[in-house]
Order: C-alpha cells, then sequence, then structure tokens
C-alpha cells in the first residue's frame, strides 16, 4: 500500500515531462570535417602570362664623317661606333680635324644570356664610291663594344646625302628563332669641293692639254719647224699680192 502513492508520482512526472517538450526528442549529431575546416578562395592565375621586360641597356651611338673632301682625288674614312654608357650621356656635336661628330644614346635589350646578338650597320649614299658596299655585322656581347668604318670617295663637286643604318639581329638560342628591329637613322652630308677651283672634268681636260703642249714645245729642232713654216707663209703671201699680167 506504501509503494503505490511513490508509482503514481513517478508515473505523473512522466507525463508532466512529456507535456512540456513537443514530442520530439533531439539526437546528437558528429560534427562534419567540412565545417570545421577553413574555407579558402582559389586565387585566379591567368593562362597565358606576360613575360617580364628585357632589361635595357644603355650605350652611346658615335657617328664620325668628314664635312669637306676633294672629288675624285682623294678619299676619307666614315666611323661608327656602339659602346657602353652607364650613365646615359649623349655626346654633343663637335668638330674633329675637320671632321663632323655626332652622338645619341640608344637603349637595347639585354638578351645577351638567351640570344645570340648581332650588329648590323648599312651606309646608304648614292653617287659615291663606298667601300664596303654591303652591310657589315658585328657580334655584339655585354659591355664590348662595336665599330664600323666605310671608306668613301667621291667623283664629282657637290652635295653628298646618305644615312647611316643600326640594326640588330636577335637570335634565340634555344629555338633559332630570329628577331630584327632598327636601332638608329642617322643623316650624314658630305660636301666634294672643286680640284684647284675647277670641276673634275675640267681639271683632267686641261691636263692632257698641258701635256701635249708640253710635249710639242720639248720637241727637237722644234724652232728650226716654225722658222721654215714661217718662211713659206711669206713667200706664199709674196706670190698672192703679184699683180697678173693680162693679154694686150
Amino acid at each position: 500500500m506504501n509503494r503505490f502513492p511513490a508509482l503514481l508520482s513517478v508515473i505523473a512526472l512522466i507525463f508532466a515531462v512529456l507535456a512540456c517538450s513537443d514530442g520530439t526528442v533531439a539526437t546528437p549529431q558528429a560534427a562534419s570535417p567540412t565545417s570545421l575546416a577553413p574555407v579558402v578562395e582559389p586565387t585566379s592565375q591567368p593562362e597565358n602570362p606576360e613575360p617580364a621586360p628585357a632589361i635595357l641597356e644603355t650605350r652611346r651611338l658615335t657617328l664620325e664623317f668628314p664635312s669637306k673632301m676633294r672629288a675624285g682625288v682623294e678619299g676619307d674614312i666614315i666611323r661608327l661606333k656602339l659602346e657602353v654608357d652607364d650613365l646615359g650621356n649623349i655626346t654633343p656635336t663637335a668638330q674633329f680635324e675637320g671632321n663632323t661628330v655626332v652622338g645619341e644614346t640608344i637603349q637595347i635589350p639585354d638578351l645577351y644570356e638567351t640570344h645570340n646578338v648581332t650588329a648590323e650597320a648599312n651606309l646608304d649614299m648614292a653617287g659615291m664610291l663606298i667601300q664596303p658596299a654591303d652591310a657589315i655585322y658585328e657580334p655584339l656581347k655585354r659591355g664590348q663594344s662595336a665599330t664600323f668604318f666605310w671608306s668613301i670617295r667621291p667623283q664629282e663637286p657637290g652635295i653628298y646625302r646618305g644615312t647611316v643604318w643600326l640594326h640588330l639581329n636577335f637570335e634565340e638560342k634555344s629555338t633559332g628563332e630570329q628577331t630584327r628591329i632598327a636601332v638608329s637613322a642617322q643623316i650624314v652630308e658630305v660636301e666634294a669641293v672643286d680640284f684647284f677651283g675647277l670641276s673634275v672634268n675640267l681639271a683632267r681636260t686641261s691636263g692632257v692639254i698641258g701635256a701635249v703642249v708640253g710635249g710639242v714645245i720639248g720637241f727637237p729642232f722644234i724652232e728650226d719647224i716654225i722658222k721654215f713654216l714661217f718662211k713659206r707663209r711669206k713667200t706664199l703671201i709674196f706670190f698672192c699680192k703679184r699683180p697678173r699680167q693680162g693679154n694686150i
């Protein structure tokens, strides 16, 4: 009889708990591994990244040429020099022993590790005898200079204008792919003067005439021949002036 009220109390407690809850029993769930890991967003990468720009090497380009020369009797030299200039200074235009010197700074890609670099120079001047007439090629190394020479000779007096071209040829060592770029185009002007104030053709003709006159004067017995011709001329004049006798 004493256990019955305690049993009723337990049953009443169970119903009270059920009445307070919504009838569902919460079950613990294991945490997923993805919920605990930090979220990392992927960074976008370009499909074809651009190559890094090549380092530029500063060099000084100096052109020297004669401003005046005699036509047909002398030749001269035109010189182009490509040398390293770490300071990037520009050489001012100046006169050196009658020649004109023009300087400028240029910047070229420093690709000596991956490419074979060749400097190509050419002188284009119409009416002038030029040696060599074709382009000149010089291998170019880092920190080393390259110099080009042309021998010129004008045949006629006048003003000769031309252009000195400089190109760089890059050949990739791994693939052999070649690239040619123009670096500089400098104007050259040379004045060819007359020989002793005369044109070249007239000077040559005068020389020939002088040689002939000198040879005649130095010919043996030339004086006797001249006297003989002079006496014969006087005799011819005398007979021409005599009166003619007509028939009576």
